[in-house]
């Protein structure tokens, strides 16, 4: 009986010696295990997913530049670690990326959302921002202000993003609301086809669209369709939470929440610099701030063999001629050099106008050494100045677009037809440095052709008018010389519809 009686009891603690020894088997493990956190800064590499946007992640002038990737190098330097970037093909593909744990976060401008919460989870919100209407401005059409507005409308948005979801929300009330989504689409080619007219509205973050609306005249928004909504980094879901509460940790920063502000800024509160001239500014500037100016414009034409017109040119699309000038990314002075230019060309005091003259003078003659010689004036001189704006190497990238349309890639007249081309992700996507603002050269360059022109058309008033002053009108009661109208007239070539038109003056040379 006695023996019967102690067989269960001994199995029994068998039993629990087993757990126990599982238990601390496991725990033994799990203190070996490094955490998510720790593995990440063992390798040394944090996984990033974003988009090739204007507002997430690009190249400007050769070096990477966006909203997400500088915070997220900024987070990256915080861990300590490199950043590597995983650039997903579509919108949708950021979350399979997520899903299948190719990287650690994804940073890509991502509302958080209910459908999201459940499959992923997110940092801190650093922004917040409205899903807002867009649409064009055209007579006898109003403003979007109530849902019923957008029936019977061609509404196209991101496919998988968050007005996609929000729109899928409101037709179980709104029946009649009808839209497409796109899988190759970006937030900028939507607001092209808007823009063309290929579609009525489009759905967006109101702060991206605030970022471009300058560059798209006559889009604006509508009705806002939901509150402000929380914008995060996405993560996969893990057992640990390291990562996250590393995340947590970064956003509390005082430093960080200044650098969010610093690139909201530089990226979000950013004004299209290359509108069309508007002629009573520039005449206002040509009286008040340019005669100071001109006798550095001349010296630095002397010393570096460049048309004083043409750095006049540039220095008025720079800065307006303006010594203190900065902008949000630093740089500043009447060329508005930036610290690593002014470095290169020996400028200690770039807010002095006389050095940011002559150093900027300097710089050109540098830029347009990167410009093949085979390529002759002005088309050069051209050439020069679009690298120098939006990058050397979206400039190879448009120039090879520009070939295989089976145009002459040295030719500015065919080549600025292809540059815009880089802001589709349908183009962009097949050349080397992706996605650039490719309608800012374009119109860098017309605007600096125009101004140049204006500026010579000043000098040929002001010759006459010398002239006129000059002659004895009593010499030949014939012949009178009468200056042109300056106050009323625009220059040859400087048509208010902001047409690059060809040159008749002999072209700048640098």
């Amino acid at each position: 009986m006695f023996e019967l009686r102690q067989k269960p009891y001994f199995r029994e603690l068998i039993y629990f010696w087993g757990l126990t020894f599982v238990a601390f088997l496991m725990t033994l493990i799990s203190l070996n295990t490094p955490t998510q956190l720790e593995a990440i800064q063992q390798k040394g590499v944090l996984r990033v997913a974003t988009r090739n946007t204007p507002m997430t992640y690009y190249i400007d002038k050769g070096q990477p530049a966006g909203f997400e990737y500088e915070l997220a190098q900024a987070f990256a330097d915080y861990l300590g670690v490199r950043m590597e970037l995983i650039l997903p093909t579509t919108f949708a593909d950021l979350f399979t990326t997520i899903r299948q744990r190719n990287a650690h976060l994804a940073a890509s401008n991502l509302t958080i959302s209910e459908a999201r919460l459940e499959q992923f989870e997110f940092g801190p919100p650093y922004r917040y921002s409205a899903p807002t209407v867009i649409y064009r401005i055209r007579q006898g059409q109003s403003r979007p202000t109530r849902i019923d507005d957008l029936y019977d409308s061609r509404i196209l948005v991101l496919a998988g993003s968050a007005p996609a979801e929000l729109l899928a929300r409101m037709q179980q009330t709104h029946p009649q609301l009808k839209w497409e989504e796109s899988d190759n689409d970006t937030a900028t080619d939507l607001l092209d086809l808007l823009h063309e007219g290929s579609i009525d509205f489009t759905i967006m973050d109101s702060a991206v669209f605030d970022a471009q609306k300058s560059f798209y005249p006559g889009l604006a928004k509508g009705l806002a369709l939901e509150e402000p909504q929380p914008i995060a980094w996405m993560l996969p879901r893990h057992h640990d939470g390291t990562l996250k509460e590393a995340l947590n940790r970064f956003f509390k920063r005082p430093e960080t929440q200044q650098l969010i502000e610093r690139l909201e800024a530089r990226y979000f509160s950013r004004q299209n610099q290359l509108n069309f001239f508007d002629t009573s500014e520039f005449r206002r500037a040509l009286e008040e701030r340019y005669p100071p100016l001109e006798q550095y414009f001349m010296l630095a034409s002397q010393e570096t063999g460049i048309d004083h017109l043409l750095l006049a040119a540039i220095a008025y699309q720079e800065s307006h001629w303006r010594e203190d000038a900065v902008s949000p990314t630093g740089v500043r002075g009447v060329m508005m050099l930036t610290e690593d230019a002014a470095s290169e060309v020996g400028v200690g005091d770039r807010t002095d106008p006389r050095q940011s003259i002559l150093g900027g003078a300097e710089y050109l003659v540098r830029i347009r050494a990167k410009i093949p010689d085979r390529i002759p004036e002005p088309d050069h001189t051209w050439f020069a100045l679009a690298g120098y704006n939006v990058g050397f190497g979206h400039l190879e990238d448009a120039r090879i677009l520009t070939q295989r349309a089976g145009k002459d890639p040295d030719r500015w007249q065919h080549v600025r037809e292809y540059l815009p081309l880089l802001a589709n992700e349908k183009y962009y996507s097949t050349v080397r440095y992706g996605y650039a603002r490719g309608y800012e050269p374009v119109a860098y360059v017309a605007n600096i052709r125009k101004y140049m022109e204006m500026l010579r058309w000043e000098e040929q008033v002001s010759q006459a008018r010398r002239n006129h002053g000059e002659n004895d009108s009593t010499t030949d009661p014939d012949v009178t010389t009468e200056a042109p109208a300056a106050q009323d007239a625009l220059p040859p070539h400087a048509t208010e519809e902001g047409q690059d038109e060809p040159l008749t003056e002999p072209a700048p040379t640098l």
